[in-house]
Formats: C-alpha cells, sequence, structure tokens
C-alpha cells in the first residue's frame, strides 16, 4: 500500500511518493543526507541551483541578517536599497557597456513569462504591433509556468492544460537553413527567438556556426534574441560567467535564476540590454509584470552575496578546470560501455547518451532504473531525454571526481548484471 502523506511532490509519480530514500532532510558542501540517514554524493547542484555547493556560509549570512533587518520590503511600485545594489551588480556582471536594467522574478519558468510580455511590447513601442510571434528551439526547456511551457517544445500536456502555443512555433537547435526557412515564412511576425546557450535537456552546446547565423538573421530580420541562461549562468559552462558571453555579439535579453542567489531563495532575473530599455523610458510606459515576492531586500542581499563569493573562488576558472577533467573522464568511460552512445556538454553540465543493446535510444523507464542504480551505489544524477546528466557544483575537487565516477561505474555494472538476468 502507497504511504504518501499530505506532501504532493512535483514531478514524482504517486508510487514514489512518501519514501524516505527519495526525502532529503540536509545538506552540506556537495552531499545530501537522506530522511533515512544516508549520504549521497550530488551530482545535479540541486537541479542545477547550488553552484557553490550547500550552505555556503557567506551566502547563507546574508540571507539571515536580511532576515532580521528587511524581512519583507517590495520592489512592487516601490523599491529597496538591497535590490538596487544587486540590479547593478548584475549589470556590472554581464557587461554594461550593453546591458542597462534588471526586472527580478521568482522563477526561471515566470522570468521567461516576463522576457515574453518584454519582448511583445518592446515591439509595440517601435511600431512593430504585428511581431508577436514568438520561436524557440526543439527539445528546450524554458519551464512549466503557461508561457514558458508554450516556448518549450517538450510534451508537458500542453494541449491537456489549454496551454495557448498559436504563436509560438519550434526549430531544430544547430540547424541555420531550419530557422532561416521559419523567420522567411513568418516575415514581419516574428518579435524574438529563445535559445539555450546549451541546451539544458541532453547539454547540447549551441554551435558557433548556429550562433553565427542565429546574430546573422537578427541582423536581417529584427527579431530580439534572448539568451535562456536559467541553467547555464554564473559559471555553470566554465570559464566566463555567462555562455552568451564568448558569442561574437550579446543577446538583447539574459534570462537568469537557479545559480543567482545559490539556490537559497526563489529568484530570477532579466537582464535588459540598454537599448530596449530605453524604448520604455522615453514615452514613460509600464510593463504590466509585478510579482509579490520578486526583489525582495532578502533577494538582493543573496545576489550580492552570491557574487561575492563567485568573485572570491574564480568560480568560472573552477568550472572550466572540472569541466575539463570531467569531460575527458566520460570519454573514458563511453568507452568502456556500449550502451553509452556519446558524452556531451562543456563546463560543469554534461550528458552521457545511452541505447539499448539494439541501438535505439534508451527508453525513459531504462533511464530510471540506470538512475536508480546510480544512487543505490550513492550518487544523485538527473535524468535526461534518453540520457543521464551530470551538473555537478563547480567547486567539486578531483577527490570528489573520482568518487563520482566511481559510483556511476558501479551503478552501471549493478544495471547490466540484472538486465543479464531478465
Amino acid at each position: 500500500m502507497n504511504s504518501y502523506g499530505p506532501l504532493w511532490p512535483s514531478l514524482t509519480p504517486p508510487d514514489q511518493q512518501g519514501r524516505d530514500d527519495l526525502c532529503a532532510k540536509s545538506a552540506r558542501g556537495v552531499r545530501v543526507t537522506l530522511a533515512n540517514g544516508r549520504e549521497l554524493l550530488c551530482a545535479t547542484s540541486g537541479l542545477w541551483n547550488s553552484n557553490l555547493g550547500y550552505g555556503n556560509p557567506a551566502v547563507t549570512q546574508a540571507v539571515a541578517d536580511t532576515l532580521r533587518d528587511a524581512s519583507y520590503l517590495s520592489a512592487w511600485n516601490a523599491e529597496n536599497v538591497q535590490v538596487r545594489a544587486a540590479a547593478a551588480e548584475l549589470v556590472e556582471l554581464a557587461g554594461a557597456d550593453h546591458y542597462g536594467r534588471v526586472l527580478f522574478s521568482t522563477s526561471g519558468g515566470a522570468a521567461n513569462d516576463l522576457a515574453t510580455k518584454l519582448v511583445r511590447q518592446y515591439q509595440v513601442l517601435r511600431g512593430k504591433s504585428d511581431r508577436r510571434g514568438i520561436l524557440a528551439l526543439r527539445t528546450a526547456f524554458h519551464g512549466l509556468t503557461f508561457g514558458a511551457a508554450a516556448l518549450t517544445d517538450a510534451n508537458l500536456g500542453q494541449q491537456m492544460y489549454g496551454v495557448d502555443r498559436r504563436l509560438v512555433g519550434h526549430v531544430p537547435a544547430n540547424d541555420g537553413p531550419q530557422l532561416q526557412a521559419a523567420l522567411e515564412r513568418y516575415d514581419g511576425r516574428i518579435a524574438a527567438l529563445f535559445v539555450e546557450p546549451v541546451l539544458g535537456s541532453g547539454a547540447i552546446p549551441l554551435t558557433e556556426e548556429f550562433v553565427a547565423d542565429i546574430l546573422r538573421l537578427r541582423r536581417k530580420y529584427g527579431f530580439v534574441l534572448v539568451a535562456d541562461e536559467v541553467s547555464t549562468g554564473f559559471g555553470r559552462t566554465g570559464n566566463t560567467v555567462f555562455a552568451s558571453a564568448r558569442w561574437p555579439e550579446p543577446p538583447d535579453v539574459l534570462v537568469t535564476a537557479k545559480a543567482l542567489t545559490n539556490g537559497t531563495l526563489a529568484a530570477s532575473a532579466v537582464i535588459v540590454s540598454r537599448e530596449m530599455a530605453e524604448a520604455f523610458l522615453a514615452p514613460n510606459v509600464l510593463l504590466g509584470h509585478a510579482e509579490t515576492q520578486a526583489g525582495t531586500p532578502v533577494v538582493g542581499a543573496a545576489i550580492s552575496a552570491t557574487m561575492a563569493e563567485m568573485r572570491r573562488l574564480d568560480t568560472p576558472a573552477l568550472s572550466e578546470k572540472v569541466g575539463q577533467r570531467l569531460g575527458g573522464e566520460l570519454a573514458a568511460l563511453a568507452a568502456e560501455h556500449p550502451m553509452i552512445t556519446s558524452v556531451t556538454g562543456t563546463g560543469c553540465m554534461w550528458a552521457l547518451h545511452l541505447a539499448a543493446p539494439d541501438g535505439t535510444p534508451m527508453a525513459q523507464s531504462e533511464v530510471s532504473e540506470i538512475i536508480r542504480a546510480i544512487r543505490e551505489a550513492g550518487a544523485i544524477v538527473h535524468p535526461g531525454p534518453n540520457c543521464f546528466q551530470l551538473i555537478p557544483a563547480l567547486v567539486y575537487t578531483d577527490t570528489e571526481i573520482d568518487e563520482l565516477l566511481a559510483i556511476i561505474r558501479t551503478g552501471l555494472g549493478t544495471y547490466a548484471a540484472a538486465c543479464e538476468k531478465r
């Protein structure tokens, strides 16, 4: 009989609810302790959130101090000094020569909803009111709110929930001709293109050639380029704070969340180019979006502390170092296991793509079995489409990398042995 309780956890099948071996009670560094007392090595940074590891003392102290001194102050029809400071730091971090202003939100999905409103209103202010369509990439993930679910190509029950996708289209990643064909088909009606610099589902980086195509087509067709860096921001992909900083030209809008507060608070930010922001200033118009918990003092303090820790630790350099080591080790692991068909990713964001014995992509039910076997062996990894993903904290040590690889090998061996007995 199922032992689930009052908590209805997200995206968890009912038969997996109420289990102490899937319920955490604490986390420190790169380890999670479960309700049953077991400790696991975390290779997901807590859904990409805790780039600095769990329980960073500086971030924790900043949050605690601000909860005492300014427990709640609004950024809705008002301002507060903590979030003013955080906005200025984010602009400087992203590049003050290009970016000018920051809007705060409470999640990656809500931030993408906000960005959708922003780009459509911007086109109206430019006298381009017919530009309401949005293009996004196939297999990308932008969130589960109504607007973000429309942007997301994966089947998330959009039809069942009545998500309106009439003004949203999708094109394959890393396919410039297909993108150009869509822009030609909807010429004059596309407000924006939303892209993840590295697709979060499957850790697929956009190629340099595709980025060049996007930038060329932006100049030709006049769409706004939105970089969804909810997953890739704050050093996740190595050597730069934001993945889009490596592009020859910056996006017009940069969406961030997850590592923004090292995962401590429900917070996100939309960083807007000076040109776009100024379009709202001259006519003195409002953007029709606000959230009660967006841009509170505690959020501002957490952001500032997180960025200070990133600078102190030089996390982009750490990410590059961990990524180079991990990428090489994963390639060696793939050579050992015929079920691993390829390894994709960069920095601290990787995926091991899997195949069944007949060479077809591995069924998601089997991916779940592998993840379960790795968890039993001692580590938390994340499911992806026909793959499992590794998103370690940027502060992983060589010893922790070795431990993770040994656990994965054990888990894969356990799964393979179980398959032979079927």
